[in-house]
């Protein structure tokens, strides 16, 4: 009889039923920006890393604020206790590029914003921010924009450094911009945004470099398509 009575003060609490259906309004507003985010991200990104798989967290990180800021924002004890589980999480996965640290801030703030009670003003700010991103895309995109991603790997004792390859790509008639480059006493790691004109250009690029290295990796990723 205890235990039924507790149970009914548990998950019957009137505060709490009262408080359910804004709760699920504010979780159900909440996975549609961060869908509507998500869809941002993934066409006007920059991000030389899968922007559509990343884009899955969005999701559940918006919801997941929303319901804990809805939670702990009514107590001070249920703040500070929010702190200190926090403090012992780590993320093993590091951010290598800063446009994925601001998305994720992107969705947070959005998360505080829906939990804390504000959702028009969220709603407001993400649109015009969004919109601003959008813009941004759409004046930066045309038709001689790069459009592939390209990762060559090789070992370093090839010496097989990012001018060289670059070289190789202008021999070829292709636009590259290098955008990030790592060296370690293993390996080497540069990744550049090309634009390859046909396919055969690619393969050829790809024949030339294993040439000079045979241990060299070569990944792409299409952003728009390459013309055969």
């Amino acid at each position: 009889m205890q235990i039924e009575q507790s149970l009914r003060e548990l998950l019957l609490n009137p505060e709490m039923v009262a408080g359910l259906p804004k709760l699920v309004l504010s979780l159900g507003i909440a996975a549609i920006l961060a869908v509507i985010l998500g869809q941002v991200y993934i066409h006007f990104g920059h991000s030389l890393s899968n922007r559509r798989l990343f884009a899955r967290n969005f999701l559940v990180l918006v919801v997941t604020t929303t319901l804990i800021i809805s939670i702990v924002r009514s107590s001070m004890a249920l703040s500070l206790g929010l702190v200190g589980a926090l403090s012992i999480v780590r993320f093993r996965a590091p951010i290598k590029e800063p446009e994925e640290l601001t998305f994720l801030f992107l969705a947070i703030s959005t998360g505080l914003g829906l939990g804390a009670g504000q959702a028009l003003v969220t709603i407001v700010a993400l649109a015009v921010i969004l919109g601003l991103i959008v813009l941004r895309g759409m004046f930066r995109q045309g038709p001689n924009q790069p459009n592939l991603y390209l990762t060559v790997t090789s070992p370093a004792a090839a010496k097989l450094g990012a001018e060289r390859i670059l070289q190789m790509l202008a021999g070829l008639g292709a636009t590259a911009a290098l955008k990030r480059f790592d060296h370690t006493p293993e390996s080497m790691e540069a990744a550049f945004l090309v634009d390859f004109k046909q396919v055969a250009h690619m393969e050829k690029f790809t024949s030339q470099l294993q040439e000079l290295s045979p241990g060299v990796k070569v990944s792409c990723l299409d952003d728009r398509g390459i013309v055969g």
